[in-house]
Parts: C-alpha cells; sequence; structure tokens
C-alpha cells in the first residue's frame, strides 16, 4: 500500500505572523536561509552556542514569529524562572523565530532559530516552507549534533545531507543505513526535498563523553560547515577562545588519568583506521582546526567525568 503524504487540516499561515515592516522588502528575496532548533539531542550545546553567537553578534531583525502556543507541550518541557528572594522574575518564555541577520562582510541572510516543536510537525513544516517559497529562498542548511565514539584530539567530523551533491559528496566521515529517532530538522528536510528547494543539512560529531557539556570547538565547525555552505562569513572568534580554555582543562584532566589516555587513544586508533579507508573532502580551510598538542592535552574529559559522578542516578 503507498504512504499518503499527512497534509495540514489548519492553514499553516495561521501559525506565524510577520513583521510587516520588513517582510516585503526586496532585500529579503531569494537570501540563504540557515536553521538550528533546540531539543533534540544538541551533543556538546552546539546549537544552542551557535544560535546565541548569531544573534548576539551579528545585525538581527525579526522576520517571522511562530504561535508558540500552538508549539510546545509546556507540561513535558517546562520554562524556567528565577526566585529572587521574594518574587519571580526572568521567566524564560519559549520561543521560536525567523531573524534577519547580516555577516562580517555585510551579507544578509534568514536564520530560523528557537525550541523544535512538541506538536504540529507537519503544519510547521508547512508553516516554514510556505515563508521559503515567499522569501524565494535559495539555499537552506540547517545544523544539529549528535554523540559519538571519536576522540577530542582529532577533527571535527560531520555527517551531511540533503540533495546538493557539491554539498554533500565526499563530505561525511560516518556513513550508515540506520533507524533512528527524527527532529524537526529531518522532517524539514523531506519535505523541502519534495517542495525542489535546495536544502543541507550538517550533523556535527561530538565525543560522546563531551556531549552533556558545552563544547565549543564543535559549535565553531558547525558555523563553518554553515558559512562555507552559504558563503557567509560567520562569526566564531569568542567560540574559539573559549574553546582554548576547555581543551586546555580537558588535557590536563587526560594527562592526570592513565584510565581516561587509554580510552582516548583507542578512539584515536579506530578513528584514523577509519580515516585511512575512507579519506574526506572538507569544505574549510585547514588553518583553524588546529589540534592541542601533548602539552595541551588534558582537562575536559576529567571534568565531564568529575561532573557525571556529582550527578544523581535517575
Amino acid at each position: 500500500m503507498k504512504d499518503i503524504q499527512y497534509q495540514p487540516f489548519l492553514d499553516p499561515s495561521s501559525l506565524y505572523a510577520t513583521n510587516d515592516a520588513l517582510f516585503g522588502a526586496a532585500e529579503l528575496k531569494g537570501l540563504n536561509l540557515l536553521m538550528g532548533f533546540s531539543g533534540f539531542a544538541d551533543a556538546g550545546h552546539v546549537v544552542s552556542q551557535i544560535s546565541a553567537e548569531l544573534l548576539e553578534q551579528l545585525d538581527a531583525e525579526p522576520v517571522a514569529f511562530f504561535d508558540i502556543d500552538q508549539l510546545i507541550d509546556y507540561r513535558s518541557r517546562r520554562p524556567q524562572i528565577s526566585f529572587i528572594e521574594d518574587h519571580l522574575s526572568d521567566y524564560q518564555q519559549p520561543r521560536l523565530a525567523l531573524f534577519k541577520l547580516v555577516d562580517g562582510l555585510g551579507q544578509p541572510f534568514l536564520y530560523l532559530t528557537g525550541n523544535e516543536p512538541d506538536l504540529q510537525w507537519e503544519r510547521f513544516s508547512a508553516a516554514v516552507i510556505e515563508l521559503v517559497r515567499r522569501l524565494d529562498v535559495n539555499l537552506v542548511a540547517w545544523v544539529h549534533s549528535i554523540p559519538m565514539p571519536v576522540p577530542h584530539t582529532r577533527p571535527i567530523g560531520v555527517t551531511v545531507h540533503g540533495n546538493r551533491p557539491d554539498l554533500i559528496e565526499g563530505m561525511s566521515s560516518w556513513k550508515a543505513t540506520v533507524q533512528l529517532p527524527s527532529a524537526i530538522g529531518h522532517l524539514l528536510e523531506l519535505r523541502l526535498t519534495e517542495a525542489g528547494r535546495n536544502i543541507a543539512g550538517y550533523a556535527v560529531h561530538v565525543p560522546h563523553y563531551l556531549a552533556d557539556a558545552e563544547y565549543p570547538r564543535a559549535a565553531v565547525a558547525a558555523l563553518e560547515y554553515l558559512g562555507a555552505a552559504a558563503s557567509l562569513m560567520l562569526p566564531t572568534d569568542r567560540l574559539r577562545e573559549a574553546g582554548r580554555d576547555v581543551e586546555q582543562q580537558i588535557a590536563a584532566q587526560v594527562q592526570a588519568s592513565i584510565e581516561v589516555q587509554g580510552v582516548v587513544s583507542k578512539l584515536e586508533e579506530q578513528y584514523d583506521e577509519r580515516q585511512q579507508s575512507m579519506p574526506v573532502r572538507s569544505l574549510l580551510a585547514g588553518e583553524g582546526d588546529e589540534l592541542p598538542d601533548a602539552d595541551e592535552l588534558g582537562a575536559a574529559i576529567e571534568a565531564y567525568l568529575a561532573n557525571q559522578d556529582h550527578e544523581p542516578e535517575s
């Protein structure tokens, strides 16, 4: 029996509102669109880091807002709020919005980001495709991150997918045929492909033992892959600086533990064997992807392990 593609019963356009002062501007037409959603995996907090960096470092103007009350299950993913002595403050309201940003060379682009919807995935996807069509988006590139059995002493790997061979062929450092839990980005990629739009997705590989902590080096790689795909200069300086501090911490703790050194060494052997049999093309210039030397290797693994030791068992 042939699968029947679900069509939303409700009008997708009623799921979002546009910034009328900006939406009709000719400068928005034909731009590239980047996407990143928090709430699914986000190993190394990659998406949350790049979202903060883009929205804080670049000029950002809202283009469209999604009706978050229709998309989020608040009871399963409760927003944070602060209690300060005798009053409540700083409610962290979920959001999903489309922004216009301008990169370091003055090139405008679009960025869709926020909480991954809990509900109405098909209707949300139809709404995004409607916006893509209305704005005549050139290329959609999205990023997420996954924990992988790889060492932190090797270049950050990526699995690339989509319908742009020039951005995909020879890029992936891990290829497999697997069933996996889907994210809204996966569904959007499918629906955008069906709609005949250019789409490329980047799954950044984060060492599994660092997946629960912020790993700036993976966020830098994500920004570089997105920037290379969309011909944009995206900000990475602050993340690079933070990444150097983290790498030094990781290294110090590797040096202090024979057991951790053995784990890292084994991962390095497996990684090197795999790379010899499957060389990978890169869209990135290699200058910014320096590896820590033996003296720099040391703190994040034990920091991570120490955090695990102190976390209560669920």
